[in-house]
């Protein structure tokens, strides 16, 4: 573990296990490229960040990527999170005509060239995968929460996440049918993108109550005379949390309440909601 600043990196054990491997194979020079590669591609995110005014807490280093740990305290809109996730890939981009450019003119090793242009290709897109926490994944979320509640948003680009790992995983032991060998390293990163999607599906309840807290701090000082707000139409008896679920990332909700005749009985501002229903959790 390194601190830089405000910012720890580190290396994940299966990033740890699968550099080991490249050292008993022999293959060091591939080693370093890849490290190399995903470090660069990890500070991409990192500078993305900071140049958004988010605080970057800690990054660790994966076999296919990153995850670059933000203190955003609500403030990440969808625009945001979507310029960060590319932010990643753009820096395989560069390296990749940087690459190509050397190679033209006659610099460096040409297998090296061309290896360095096919490792970048690679990470970039196998990043670009829709899932979680791969840059494509955030990309998606981004995108689903500007359709959807983000409730709904957290349920489904999780199930898809589950869904896409299970296939890279099966995929990987696709080879010994057809009498090649199984893809250990893409194996590997299946299980573990496959085995970090159901915990986060299990913990999507405190994920969505995050959400909540932020909001809270958001919204703090907004009410019923909020330019924008989105309203929502509920029943009094309606519960809460019910309500919650209706909440969409990036807009600001005023809760109509309609009683049983159809009339519209009180405006109340959702942080008002939140802290009802926090209010009523038992401790």
């Amino acid at each position: 573990m390194i601190r830089a600043g405000s910012i720890t990196f580190s290396l994940h054990p299966l990033f740890v296990i699968m550099m080991l491997l490249s050292v008993v194979t022999g293959h060091i020079l591939e080693l370093l490229t890849l490290f190399s590669i995903v470090l660069i591609h990890e500070l991409g995110h990192a500078a993305a960040a900071l140049l958004l005014g988010i605080q970057v807490r800690s990054i660790q280093l994966l076999p296919f990527g990153g995850v670059a740990v933000i203190e955003e305290h609500g403030s990440m809109t969808a625009g945001k999170e979507i310029i960060i996730a590319l932010a990643g890939p753009l820096q395989n981009v560069i390296m990749m005509a940087a690459a190509w450019l050397a190679g033209w003119a006659g610099w460096g090793n040409e297998a090296f060239m061309d290896y360095l242009i096919q490792c970048n290709l690679l990470i970039a897109l196998f990043n670009l995968l829709p899932i979680l926490p791969l840059d494509g994944g955030k990309i998606v979320h981004a995108l689903a929460s500007l359709c959807w509640s983000y409730h709904a948003t957290l349920l489904w680009t999780s199930r898809i996440s589950i869904l896409f790992s299970a296939v890279v995983t099966g995929y990987a032991l696709m080879p010994p049918l057809g009498g090649g060998a199984i893809r250990l390293n893409l194996f590997m990163i299946g299980v573990f993108l496959l085995y970090s999607n159901l915990v986060d599906y299990r913990n999507i309840p405190y994920r969505f109550v995050r959400f909540l807290l932020g909001r809270e701090l958001k919204y703090r000082n907004l009410g019923p005379d909020a330019a924008g707000a989105v309203p929502i139409v509920s029943a009094a008896s309606k519960p809460l949390e019910g309500i919650l679920r209706l909440f969409r990332r990036d807009k600001y909700h005023l809760i109509y309440i309609v009683g049983l005749q159809g009339t519209v009985e009180g405006i109340i501002p959702e942080q008002r909601i939140i802290a009802s229903f926090f209010a009523s959790r038992p401790r």
